[in-house]
C-alpha cells in the first residue's frame, strides 16, 4: 500500500492524489469522483503518509493502522465511518490496543474508517510483495529480541612484537 501523493485538505470531503504541480498551487484528483481542481498553499493539506495516530508509548503511522485494518477485514471493507462511535472506537482498539483515548478524538476515529474505505473503493489497499516480507522480517527480529544472547568473549588482542633496531 503506498499512501505517497494522496492527501487530505481541510475543508473538503474525501481524499486526493497529487497529480501535477502549478505555478502557485499543486493539481489534485479526488479519489471518490475523480475531478481535478488546483489546490493552493492557502489550503490546509496533509500528507496521509505524515499522519500518526497517539499510542501511550509512541506514534503509529496511519498506514500500520490501515494494514492492522485490511488484515482484520480480510481485504473488505471496514466499517462505515457512520457507525455509532463506540462500535468504532472498540474496533479500532481490536486493531491498535493501546491508542490514547484521551488524545485521539472521536472525530479522528471517524476519520480514519471514513479514509479507509475511501482508499479501499480507489484500489489503494493492495500490499505489496515488500509490505509482507518487511511485517515478517520485524516480527522474525522481535522474535530474536526476546531469546537471551549468549555473552560471546573478545576476541584477544594480539600482542605487538618489538623490533629490535638496535
Amino acid at each position: 500500500m503506498d499512501l505517497s501523493g494522496i492527501i487530505s485538505i481541510s475543508g473538503r470531503p474525501g481524499l486526493f492524489k497529487v497529480v501535477a504541480q502549478g505555478k502557485n498551487s499543486i493539481i489534485v484528483e479526488s479519489l471518490v469522483d475523480n475531478k481535478r481542481f488546483p489546490a493552493y498553499s492557502s489550503d490546509r493539506i496533509s500528507a496521509l503518509e505524515d499522519i500518526s495516530i497517539y499510542t501511550y508509548d509512541d506514534d503509529k503511522p496511519l498506514k500500520d493502522i490501515f494494514l492492522g485494518i485490511l488484515e482484520k477485514v480480510d481485504g473488505k471493507e471496514g466499517p462505515s465511518h457512520k457507525e455509532d462511535i463506540s462500535v468504532l472506537q472498540e474496533y479500532l482498539s481490536d486493531v491498535l490496543p493501546d491508542y490514547d483515548e484521551d488524545r485521539v478524538y472521536p472525530s479522528d476515529i471517524k476519520k480514519v474508517f471514513q479514509w479507509y474505505n475511501i482508499l479501499h473503493k480507489a484500489g489503494v489497499m493492495v500490499v505489496t510483495e515488500e509490505e509482507v516480507s518487511e511485517e515478517t522480517s520485524t516480527e522474525e527480529e522481535a522474535k530474536q529480541e526476546e531469546k537471551p544472547k549468549a555473552k560471546k568473549k573478545a576476541p584477544a588482542k594480539p600482542k605487538k612484537k618489538k623490533e629490535e633496531n638496535e
